[in-house]
């Protein structure tokens, strides 16, 4: 059983899809739509950061749900397209390299969001069955735990188990690999977690 795709494309051809998958990746759309939506600086409200959570902080929910499935579809159209026109291997560099692109977006001096829809998106669109997984593990954890971050550690903690078992074991180390760059993104939340002050759903942050 291959944890990873047969590599079959050239240094070139990686490339090419590495640049083409970050700069999907790099779209800051939280950013574009608080701003075109007379919402402020994003990154000058709530926690600073650039995805749907700290949107949905500006009280406009609509705003909100559009960052959330934009930042999942940048992903999701990144895999798509390197899916449509190059090989397994490829792909799973653009998906890769997406994740990257949003987490740390040249444009903003790499300073970008968690990468939680980003990474959800670029499941469902590699393999949809995991993705549908990590999407009910997120959904579950957060009704039972009522905390956001931790149920975007569960998923991604899970996600390679999910691939492993549903049949598509050569995403697995690209799954793990967005798995770690969750953590990573998420330390500050992972410290919150364990000295029990991570905000829970629905509760006001300061």
């Amino acid at each position: 059983m291959s944890i990873l795709p047969e590599f079959s494309s050239t240094f070139v051809i990686m490339a090419q899809w590495g640049v083409i998958g970050y700069l999907l990746g790099s779209i800051p759309f939280g950013v574009l739509i608080s701003g075109l939506m007379g919402l402020g600086d994003l990154r000058k409200i709530g926690s600073g950061n650039i995805g749907a959570t700290n949107v949905l902080r500006t009280g406009n929910k609509f705003a909100a749900a559009a960052t959330l499935i934009l930042d999942g579809g940048k992903g999701a159209v990144a895999v798509l397209i390197a899916m449509a026109f190059a090989a397994p291997d490829a792909a799973q560099l653009a998906a890769l390299a997406a994740f990257a692109g949003h987490c740390f977006p040249v444009w903003l001096q790499f300073q970008g969001g968690k990468g939680v829809a980003t990474f959800l998106g670029i499941l469902l669109a590699i393999a949809w069955p995991v993705g549908i997984a990590a999407c009910l593990t997120w959904l579950v954890t957060a009704f039972a735990l009522r905390i956001s971050s931790l149920s975007a550690l569960v998923a991604a903690t899970l996600t390679p188990i999910w691939a492993a078992l549903l049949g598509y074991s050569t995403i697995s180390c690209l799954a793990a690999a967005l798995a770690l760059l969750i953590f990573y993104r998420h330390s500050a939340n992972i410290s919150r977690i364990i000295a029990g002050t991570e905000p829970k759903i629905g509760a006001s942050k300061s």
